[in-house]
């Protein structure tokens, strides 16, 4: 395997999250601890967080693990940033009202984050947030947008239950699917005019896009 025989010496358990780093990191794009401890402590150490670049790197990616938030994120190899055919095939892309309502959940994690451990809003609170900023959706649009959400770890909440009490957990990787310039051009693309002040000190800049 050359450079890559550090495979052969995994042992079987080292082996097997191995595994199931990668393809979560691929699935997903995000690996948080708070969801999957096990997975993110195990790539949160310094040797496997090397291995598991290296490997991702033969594919044109890479992973960051950023020990403050407890996340780790896969991103596009800097490798291969120019590369033609790699730039974009592995982004999703949301439609107008999922960019719409991530924004919501974004500024709601933003607003509440460092007032307790986990940060959280109910369906109430995240219908109310929409309805200032004027944004509307179906039933059906908001219930797509959260599945996909969910899915690539960007909030956690009980598909049995969507009332307006059931609590919806934000996670820190809502902070990094697109940077501060991508956000203000879609706020000014989608969000009604003067609804929202961005200003560049209510966040980190980022050289992320969610790449999934």
């Amino acid at each position: 395997m050359g450079s890559y025989d550090y495979l052969e010496r995994l042992k079987d358990e080292d082996e097997l999250l191995f595994k199931r780093s990668i393809r979560k990191l691929l699935d997903t794009t995000f690996i948080i601890e708070d969801k999957d401890e096990k997975l993110y402590q195990y790539i949160s150490i310094e040797s496997n967080h090397y291995d598991i670049s290296s490997y991702l790197r033969l594919i044109g990616y890479d992973v960051i693990v950023e020990d403050k938030l407890k996340i780790a994120m896969l991103i596009q190899s800097e490798d291969d940033i120019e590369t033609v055919g790699l730039r974009k095939s592995n982004l999703v892309r949301f439609d107008q009202k999922q960019i719409q309502i991530l924004l919501v959940l974004w500024l709601l994690y933003l607003e509440r984050v460092g007032f307790s451990e986990g940060v959280f809003a109910t369906f109430g609170d995240i219908i109310d947030k929409l309805k200032v900023y004027g944004i509307e959706t179906t039933p059906g649009e908001f219930k797509s947008a959260f599945k996909i959400f969910k899915r690539f770890s960007l909030i956690s909440f009980s598909e049995n239950d969507t009332s307006e009490d059931s609590k919806v957990k934000l996670y820190p990787s809502l902070t990094f699917c697109m940077d501060i310039s991508q956000l203000k051009q879609v706020m000014a693309d989608y969000l009604p005019e003067g609804k929202i002040d961005l200003k560049d000190e209510e966040t980190e800049e980022s050289d992320l896009e969610e790449e999934e």
